[in-house]
């Protein structure tokens, strides 16, 4: 057997063992920004030592789930952009679409509070911030939402809600496939539940493949 060869599944046991850490990390740290590397080793299925060959201490480990994250989140949004849309439908689109990634915000939003700063964290989720706060200011000029809330404010609660609701899908208390999320955020924006309803079953008919 070649070296080559020999090489290709040490190369593919260690990819497999990196992503299995940050894939736990990313569950863990959401639910206790507190967890030690220790425990993250154990809950991941791999010994220390391994651990720490691929992230030398717990500041690689979290700059590595930042920038996991930050590339999801510009990726999930870009693909969900819908900016020729009705204001309503790119709103249901935005916030269908997020829904897979809200372990990704939930997880950042927990490390703001004492690994990665606020500053950090914010940058990461601007993308998403900036493109929920322009649809907002969009439906509000278009009046498709009232605007008794300025659109960033909205936006800032709005994304508070998301991350309330997936904290209760994880801890058992309620179960949604984005959809809910959607025609929550929607009537949350101020539009009639039944118009919400409406249009997030034809954003989800329209979406294939989630």
């Amino acid at each position: 057997m070649s070296k080559s060869v020999a090489r290709e599944p040490l190369r593919s046991n260690a990819r497999s063992n990196r992503a299995r850490i940050l894939a736990t990390a990313r569950r863990e740290l959401g639910r206790d920004p507190d967890v030690t590397l220790e425990e993250l080793a154990k809950a991941a299925g791999v010994v220390r030592r391994t651990l720490f060959g691929h992230f030398p201490g717990r500041a690689a480990l979290l700059e590595a789930l930042a920038e996991e994250a930050a590339e999801t989140l510009r990726s999930t949004v870009a693909a969900a952009s819908r900016p020729t849309e009705p204001a309503d439908r790119a709103l249901a689109y935005f916030a269908y679409s997020i829904w897979p990634v809200g372990d990704r915000y939930r997880m950042l939003l927990a490390l703001a509070r004492r690994d990665l700063g606020a500053e950090r964290v914010a940058e990461i989720l601007s993308v998403a911030r900036d493109e929920i706060t322009a649809v907002l200011e969009r439906g509000q000029r278009d009046g498709v939402f009232p605007a008794h809330l300025p659109a960033p404010v909205l936006s800032a609660g709005l994304e508070a809600m998301s991350v309330a609701l997936l904290e209760q899908v994880n801890a058992g208390a309620w179960e949604d496939d984005g959809t809910r999320l959607a025609v929550a955020t929607l009537v949350a924006a101020g539009v009639p539940e039944g118009r919400a309803a409406t249009v997030v079953a034809e954003v989800v008919s329209a979406t294939p493949g989630r």
